[in-house]
Order: structure tokens, then sequence, then C-alpha cells
């Protein structure tokens, strides 16, 4: 990768984000308004919240930045756009870790927002600090983005970059925890259960939870989905194409 090219790449999504203020609302403004639904249902029942809306810090980032990247980079892709930039200096993975980089930044602020809403509007209480929770939060959100790239690779249409979602992300929702407990579970979906990232990441957002500081739970965990980023993204750069016809 050239550096010099990556910045670039990351200045122009981050512009290309700053402009499109419905982005920005979803970004920024749906996960509060999720947060104040599940807050609602367990307002009789605050340990309740502090389990589920816990998860849900990591769970909501994760959603909203699958579906925002795979539409977004099919766009660049049907545009013309992508077969345009790749004519340049510029090469794949230059393109998708700028964007990588770039919605992770948009991610560290949505993690941000949501959490301080969820601790100071909503009285969610943790073990550990709550910067713990938004670490977690904004890795979730960038397996979400690197996810939401490799899925664009293989669609034709926004509509199939949706529909991407039930096959990616639902099986994860059903079987990291939030439901039952994975101990609990027939033993072929914990087994299921392992090779998926969100698993991790729930894991590690109870483990502060919990606890008043990190363990070797939690880092563990935080290195798992990590390098499920990196092998996604690299993923996405050998399967993306130019251009959907």
């Amino acid at each position: 990768m050239n550096p010099r090219i990556l910045g670039a790449t990351i200045a122009r999504v981050l512009r290309q984000l700053k402009h499109d203020h419905r982005t920005v609302a979803l970004v920024v403004v749906v996960p509060i308004v999720l947060l104040l639904f599940v807050h609602a249902l367990f307002s009789d029942s605050p340990a309740a919240f502090d389990r589920i809306g816990l998860a849900m810090l990591g769970i909501f980032p994760f959603i909203i930045m699958f579906l925002i990247t795979s539409i977004a980079m099919l766009r660049e892709r049907t545009t013309g756009t992508l077969e345009r930039l790749l004519t340049t200096p510029m090469n794949k993975a230059d393109l998708l870790f700028g964007y990588g980089v770039a919605f992770g930044v948009a991610a560290a602020v949505q993690a941000t927002i949501a959490t301080m809403a969820a601790y100071w509007i909503f009285g969610m209480n943790t073990g550990a600090h709550a910067v713990w929770v938004i670490l977690v939060a904004v890795v979730n959100a960038v397996l979400g983005v690197s996810l939401g790239l490799l899925a664009s690779a293989f669609a034709r249409t926004e509509f199939q970059a949706v529909q991407f979602m039930p096959l990616i992300v639902t099986p994860q929702l059903l079987t990291c925890g939030l439901f039952a407990p994975r101990d609990q579970m027939a033993g072929w979906l914990q087994h299921i259960s392992d090779f998926f990232p969100l698993t991790y990441s729930v894991e590690a957002l109870r483990d502060v939870g919990i606890n008043p500081s990190p363990t070797s739970t939690y880092w563990t965990d935080l290195a798992i989905v990590l390098a499920v980023v990196i092998v996604a993204l690299v993923a996405a750069a050998a399967t993306l194409r130019r251009r959907t016809a």
C-alpha cells in the first residue's frame, strides 16, 4: 500500500460521509434511538438492560456499518467510480483499507456517542470503565465495515447487497449468546458460534460488564475480531471487481 494514496482515499471517503446527511443520521442518531427502545423494554429490570444494552452497543454498530459500507462500495462500482480510481496508481488494498480506516473514524464517533448516551442518559452500569466498551464497539463497527466490503464484491445490485445480511449477520446474532447462553445451546450450535467473530465481541463486552478491568479473555477476544477484520479486508481486495455490469 502507498501511504499517500491511502491517506487521500481516507480523506475522500470522510468528505463523502460528511456531505451525506442521511448516512450521518444513520451512524449517529439511529443507535441512540434503538438504545431508547431497548431501555424501554427493560425499564423495570435495570440489570437486564445492563446486560442486553451492553451487548447492543457492539451489535448495533456492526449491523449499521455492514449495511452502509456494502451499499457504498457497490455504488462505487455501479457508477464507474471504482473503475476510474483503479486506472490511477491506486490499488485495491489502498481503496479497501482506506474505506476501513475512514469508516473506522465514523465508527469511533458513533460508538462514543452511543456509549455516552447509554451511561449518562439511560443509566447503564458496568464493572469496567466505559472506554473499554467503546473500544469493542469501534472494533465491532470496523468488523461490519470489512464484512460489508467483502459482501459487496459478490453483489450486483443494492438489493443483493442487503440480501447478504441474513446470511452473514443473522446467524451471528442468533448464536453469539445474546438470546441464550452459549453453554446451553446444542453442541453443534456452540461449534458453529466458535467461528463467528460476533461471538467474541459479545464475550468481550460481557467481560468488562462484570469485571472492574479487562481480563485476558477481553484481549484475546479483541485480537480474534481484529484478525477477522484483516482477513476480510484482504479477501475483499482479492475478490473486488472494478465494475458491475
